[in-house]
């Protein structure tokens, strides 16, 4: 379920409190207390035997006594009595419940127990929860406040969301003190049904709801969570604070790659990969709500400081360095306007010192100049009090500055008693204020990263330098005769041989069953090699002396392979020697030693992994991780995140390494694991790379029978559905390659736009239309498989290949539950007649109902004869619209 009868419990018409009480400072009490000391207009329903009246209102003895069906319940009664009380409301008729109480899933199997028997009670009547054990909700806008939290915040545009009670009475207690209000606040405790993805996925579409906050301690099922916080960071700043970032790692690290990756480094690849933004602490989530609640939006990167203590701009000037921020160069006319301006012993630079004695009014033309500047994009101002300047007299300068500018202004003034009226005057007009100008520049520099993240994921990726080409029976056939042998490891051999099947490039190896045979290979090779020890009891096989390298004469692998044998059986006496792989020592010159791999996390599924490679490499640690599925932007962005990256450019007489051979090889990895759900960790280590190519020299795959064939589902967000492809003929025969929509498509989607009849585009878009900017046409193109579907129709030339070229799109976006979906399509101008339309109709209508869609819907112009015909035709039936007169809606239910 996602967001289905979440108006029940978030604009309630009439509430029952479950356990009411007037017991001093009991939570019955307290609960009954905040529901009827707001503005909430609907009837309060207490409930409890015990009472006449709660509150001056009447008391109900049982829920079958109430006079009529609530919307929403609050229950805090004893646990063993809720799952009880849900069904017996639920047979009423009400659609939301905030559990209080607890005892259930936070107990172990006992309390998980009863926790199932809530839902099995709830979820025949379609009735939503939140809870258990949690603190309640808050709704100011509507009055209402089902919480026990000791304040009612005023009205905002925030939504914050929490898996702690606590925190958000402490956020609460900090935003009430400034002023800042919330548009949504709930504590989701257990998260037993409602949970972060269904509230995500509700304030997303709340147009009370700029922006959204979240506290989060778990999140569950990962690929519900990962659709809808892209889906809202696309449209609203989401920012969110991760508990337990020291927490163990993903797995045990049986593998280099589930050493590094840490759970908490994969929550914070999730976070990035969706668009929103991680702070690290409550200090910097309540310095994210002071910069939200004053509605800062920034546009640019480049950052004025300007300071009446030299100093202190030095501290803000390291912070915006230390946060890899942009200090802004200031202008030559700038510079002459501040020079007029200000003493001649100003600093004469960003940051802008204008001297301890500064005045308001030296303040208001250091401003005018800086503003001006169309170098600089944001202004952080910092005052620290003197006896011979006026701290409000400055801060009324800023107040005066934001009125005349759309920039953002942010400030810092230092102290306490002395700068309490102009921290007012900052809240009064809206401006952000902070203890300390390093506060004042991460709060900007969030902001900044941010709209880093929307940009990127708005990004049109390059296509790649070549498809993904894979014989996946061949790498099959590997896996399952390793799993029918028992194995937990496929071989080193096994290994590349899979890698090799995906078209990674491999070193030359070779399996030799004793020393004669390796010495064997290596004479048949005719050139140095390395012997490394066979055995599947043997994890990290240089750990054992298992590995002997440029080894010249087949009396050197003799030698070696001998002395490895022994090696081997003193420090692991038990381990089952299979022989040894004999491989062509490795000729790169100057080639950067690197790790892919990929490990499975508990929460997120396959994550890959890149970084410095090498027998040392957990002592580097300097790695990056990803979400699959991939493209060479996604991985580009990978590979740039860690330390390597800067050898890997090239410097001094080095070459760059080929960053986008680097990259296509994370995209190989992530489709092997993508198509095998049996492999559970994955090293590459180390690949090679230089300016040539990369090639890997040792590998490692680990495997497990899947409990069930899961597949792709397995991944936190859904890879490019490849079973979808098809080819499709229109009336007149000709052919089309159909396929789903990628991020790739953009520029050909421009093509298409540009290359149509402007009455066409009128007729799609419902106004005029030229051209679609980068933003729609990503919004198009960039989609959830997961949620959403569009199907393109390429032409196909005389043996079937695609041409690089779009002949009509069809799509769907589905609610959240998955009911009712809105299509869209457009066919290419110079095919009109052609029966196009109808068969990228046809095909979307099969696959919606593959996805069990109720309804499929659109809106149409009326003059839109010809569509509105095919509608007719495919069995839509027509709808006035009761907005818009010159549109017409048309439905068809696909429900059996």
């Amino acid at each position: 379920m996602s967001i289905r009868n979440l108006d029940a419990v978030f604009k309630p018409t009439s509430v029952a409190l479950i356990g009411a009480s007037n017991r001093p400072d009991s939570i019955g009490q307290v609960l009954a207390r905040n529901l009827t000391a707001g503005s909430f207009r609907g009837p309060v329903l207490p409930v409890n035997p015990k009472h006449r009246s709660v509150a001056g209102i009447l008391c109900h003895k049982s829920v079958k006594d109430l006079p009529i069906t609530p919307d929403l319940a609050v229950i805090c009664t004893p646990p063993h009595t809720v799952p009880g009380i849900i069904d017996e409301l639920g047979g009423r008729g009400t659609k939301g419940a905030v559990v209080i109480s607890a005892g259930f899933a936070e107990l172990g199997h006992e309390g998980a127990e009863l926790q199932d028997r809530l839902l099995h009670a709830a979820q025949p009547h379609l009735l939503r929860v939140v809870g258990p054990n949690c603190l309640g909700i808050m709704v100011p806008g509507h009055g209402l406040n089902a919480s026990f939290a000791h304040l009612t915040p005023p009205v905002g545009d925030i939504g914050f969301l929490s898996q702690s009670g606590t925190v958000l009475t402490s956020v609460i207690d900090w935003a009430y003190a400034r002023g800042i209000g919330f548009s949504h606040l709930a504590s989701l405790g257990s998260m037993a049904d409602i949970d972060f993805g269904d509230m995500l996925d509700y304030l997303a579409r709340d147009a009370k709801t700029r922006a959204i906050m979240l506290y989060i301690e778990a999140v569950t099922e990962p690929r519900k969570f990962m659709s809808a916080a892209r889906a809202a960071a696309r449209t609203k700043p989401v920012i969110v604070i991760k508990s337990g970032r020291t927490a163990s790692g993903a797995k045990a690290a049986s593998s280099h790659t589930g050493a590094l990756a840490g759970s908490d480094d994969v929550y914070d690849v999730a976070f990035r990969r969706a668009g929103m933004l991680r702070v690290a602490d409550m200090d910097e989530l309540f310095d994210a709500v002071e910069t939200l609640g004053m509605r800062v939006k920034v546009e640019g990167e480049r950052l004025a400081v300007l300071t009446n203590g030299g100093g202190l701009g030095v501290m803000a000037a390291d912070t915006v360095s230390d946060l890899d921020g942009i200090l802004a160069s200031l202008s030559d006319e700038s510079m002459e306007a501040l020079n007029a301006s200000l003493p001649r012993t100003w600093s004469h630079g960003n940051p802008i010192d204008i001297i301890g004695d500064a005045p308001g009014s030296r303040y208001t033309a250091a401003m005018d100049a800086i503003l001006k500047d169309r170098g600089v994009d944001a202004v952080v101002v910092i005052n620290c009090p003197t006896a011979i300047a006026d701290s409000g007299d400055a801060a009324r300068a800023v107040v005066d500055a934001k009125d005349k500018t759309s920039k953002p202004i942010l400030t810092s003034w230092i102290g306490h008693q002395a700068v309490e009226p102009a921290r007012n005057l900052f809240a009064e007009h809206k401006i952000p204020t902070y203890d300390t100008p390093e506060k004042a520049v991460r709060a900007f520099m969030h902001l900044v990263t941010y709209k880093r993240n929307q940009t990127t994921l708005m990004e049109v990726p390059d296509s790649q330098p070549e498809e993904v080409s894979a014989d996946l029976p061949r790498a099959k056939s590997i896996i399952d005769t390793a799993l029918e042998a028992g194995q937990r490891w496929l071989t080193e051999y096994q290994a590349k041989q899979v890698l090799e099947a995906y078209g990674v490039p491999i070193v030359e190896t070779v399996v030799a069953p004793d020393v004669a045979s390796a010495v064997e290979e290596a004479t048949r090779m005719g050139r140095p090699v390395a012997i490394k020890i066979l055995s599947n009891d043997i994890t990290h096989k240089s750990d054992v002396g298992g590995v002997a390298l440029h080894l010249k004469t087949p009396a050197d692998v003799e030698r070696a392979a001998t002395a490895m044998l022994e090696r081997v059986s003193q420090t692991m006496p038990d381990a089952k020697i299979d022989g040894f792989t004999v491989q062509e020592m490795a000729q790169m010159r100057g080639a950067h030693e690197l790790i892919i791999g990929m490990v499975e996390d508990a929460n997120f599924g396959p994550v890959i992994l890149f970084g410095q490679g090498g027998t040392a490499v957990e002592v580097y640690d300097d790695k990056a991780l990803a979400l699959p599925p991939l493209n060479m932007n996604l991985a580009r962005a990978t590979i740039a995140q860690t330390r390597v990256n800067r050898q890997l450019r090239g410097y001094r007489d080095r070459p760059a390494a080929d960053i986008d051979g680097i990259a296509l090889t994370m995209i190989k990895v992530a489709q092997i694991v993508t198509d095998h759900p049996a492999i559970d960790e994955l090293d590459i280590n180390p690949l090679f790379a230089n300016e040539e190519g990369v090639l890997a020299l040792d590998a490692r795959i680990g495997i497990k029978q899947p409990s069930v064939d899961i597949g792709s589902k397995r991944l936190a967000i859904r890879p490019y559905p490849k079973k979808l492809e098809a080819m499709i003929e229109d009336e007149e025969g000709d052919r089309y390659f159909l396929r789903p929509i990628k991020p790739e498509d953009e520029p050909l989607m421009h093509e298409m736009v540009a290359e149509m009849d402007p009455e066409d585009l009128r007729l799609r878009f419902f106004s005029p239309v030229k051209r679609l900017t980068h933003d729609t046409v990503a919004r198009l193109s960039q989609i959830d498989y997961d949620r959403e579907m569009a199907f393109v129709a390429q032409p196909v030339d005389g043996d079937g290949t695609p041409l690089k070229d779009i002949a009509g799109i069809v799509r769907i976006a589905a609610d959240p539950d998955n009911i009712r979906a809105e299509y869209a399509v457009i066919v290419s101008s110079h095919l009109k007649g052609h029966g196009l339309g109808r068969r990228l109709m046809t095909e979307i209508i099969a696959y919606a109902r593959t996805r069990k869609i109720g309804e499929i819907y659109g809106e149409v112009l009326r003059e839109n004869k010809p569509m509105l015909a095919l509608c007719e035709q495919l069995g839509f039936s027509r709808h006035a619209s009761e907005d818009e007169p010159d549109l017409v809606e048309v439905r068809l239910g696909l429900a059996d």
